[in-house]
């Protein structure tokens, strides 16, 4: 996980800014200004885990120690999986899959392959989409980037059984993957911490090892408790206000994340108060503005790292119209967590709130 150390030094009044292998909610576009934003955003969330480059001008913050390997690898569970096959389940679409074999696996989202190497089937996936990106998958073919799925590339690797969740598409390409006799499984995508257990559940019965699910969702949901028994109290009393920022400096997308973000169960989580969804920003995204960053008034600023790479950093962040003018912006206080991992909402989720705990609470911080 590359992230950044809070930032307690007060700086003039300046400005400021941030995929995942999670796909984001859409509103309905309205006039032509909206349907830029949906298009923008489209565009980002596809180039996600791939894009987003930093100035080189040193205005990242530093990684603190032990991060990166975290980041990069997942722990699977010791014991082998042990498939008991076949099994038949119930697909989020609405239909039943039966899968007979586990030999070659194609996860068609970063979060669902994150489950699968964590159950123990590394060596049987033979696939990946763009947003798996740690260690153990970076040398699979790439065959897909979640909302554009290459049925063609799938089938050619002669799968024995795809996971999907329902963001995934296109609809076409999914038929296609059927059509040709794949068992092809859709799971109800995570939004909340509360997600995270029925999602290992659902992914470790349709590969035949539900008591394996059993003990990976327990040892994560124990794993994310004792985070959250580190998390310090306030002298104040008062929770810290976090908002998220979804940026794509390249491709001109600056957003401010609402109550259907992703991000506010795990701020919650971390004790802190999301400043987007408790300033009355009932959707998933609005466009950054003067007013909204106002009304919100976060002390820190979540950001996946590429977002907050693609601006520059620190320099380019506070630039952004409204951010200097926030106490966040003020303070240049930031929490950056690695965009494949921030919204996964699966086995790695206590290593992402661990990340959020640390740098919101770090001496000198919002927490502090």
């Amino acid at each position: 996980m590359h992230i950044s150390q809070a930032f307690a030094t007060r700086s003039p009044r300046g400005s400021e800014g941030p995929d995942a292998g999670r796909a984001f909610p859409r509103r309905p576009a309205r006039g032509r200004a909206a349907a830029a934003l949906t298009a923008a955003v489209t565009l980002a969330l596809v180039l996600t885990g791939c894009g987003g480059s930093g100035s080189g001008s040193g205005n990242s913050a530093p990684k603190s120690a032990g991060s990166t390997a975290d980041a990069d690898r997942v722990e699977p569970l010791a014991t082998p999986p042990a498939p008991k096959l076949p099994v038949t389940v119930g697909s989020a679409d609405g239909t039943k899959v039966t899968i007979g074999s586990t030999d070659r696996i194609v996860p068609l989202t970063g979060s669902l392959s994150e489950i699968v190497f964590t159950l123990g089937f590394g060596k049987q996936v033979v696939a990946r989409d763009i947003t798996a990106t740690f260690e153990q998958a970076e040398k699979l073919p790439v065959v897909t980037r979640a909302h554009d799925v290459s049925a063609e590339s799938v089938l050619s690797l002669k799968p024995t059984i795809v996971l999907a969740d329902t963001t995934t598409g296109p609809a076409e390409a999914i038929d296609q993957i059927r059509d040709a006799g794949i068992p092809l499984l859709v799971v109800e995508p995570a939004k909340e911490l509360a997600d995270v257990g029925r999602r290992i559940d659902t992914v470790a019965e349709a590969l035949g090892v539900p008591s394996a699910g059993t003990e990976l969702k327990e040892r994560t949901e124990s794993r994310i408790a004792a985070v959250q028994k580190s998390i310090p109290d306030r002298a104040d009393g008062e929770k810290p206000r976090v908002a998220f920022l979804y940026l794509r400096g390249s491709a001109s997308v600056y957003l401010l994340g609402g109550a259907e973000s992703g991000a506010g169960s795990l701020l919650e989580a971390a004790g802190a108060v999301d400043a987007g969804k408790e300033s009355g920003l009932d959707k998933d995204f609005t466009a950054i503005t003067s007013e909204a960053l106002a009304k919100a008034a976060p002390d820190a600023i979540l950001l996946m790292t590429k977002g907050f790479e693609s601006v520059g950093g620190m320099d380019g962040l506070v630039k952004i119209p409204g951010i200097a003018e926030t106490p966040a912006g003020m303070d240049r206080r930031i929490v950056t967590v690695d965009d494949g991992v921030l919204l996964n909402y699966g086995p790695r989720t206590d290593r992402v709130l661990a990340e959020i705990v640390e740098q919101l609470y770090a001496k000198g911080g919002t927490g502090r």
